[in-house]
């Protein structure tokens, strides 16, 4: 495999859209909320919050807590409340 195979190959995986958890998103990256993986009382919460089935949000940092912008406010969300928020990436 050459250098253009690898480099193809790697271009067709970051075209996929694929749902992951919000915690292993980069900052500066908006996506869209896919599903919400807590219990009922824990997903009203969170939609209260703005955190709803396909609201786009933009991770803003993810250092020890991960601060989000969700409906033109920055909430902090803790990682563990991170990893049931399902996202995917925005095509541009």
């Amino acid at each position: 495999m050459n250098s253009f195979q690898s480099m193809d190959n790697t271009n067709r995986e970051e075209a996929r859209c694929e749902v992951c958890p919000l915690n292993l998103v980069k900052a500066g990256v908006a996506v869209r909320i896919k599903q919400l993986c807590a219990t009922p009382e824990l997903q009203n919460r969170l939609r209260e919050l703005g955190f709803c089935e396909d609201q786009v949000i933009r991770l803003l940092t993810s250092r020890n807590n991960l601060i989000c912008q969700v409906c033109n406010a920055r909430l902090a969300i803790s990682e563990q409340l991170a990893q049931l928020i399902l996202v995917e990436p925005i095509r541009r």
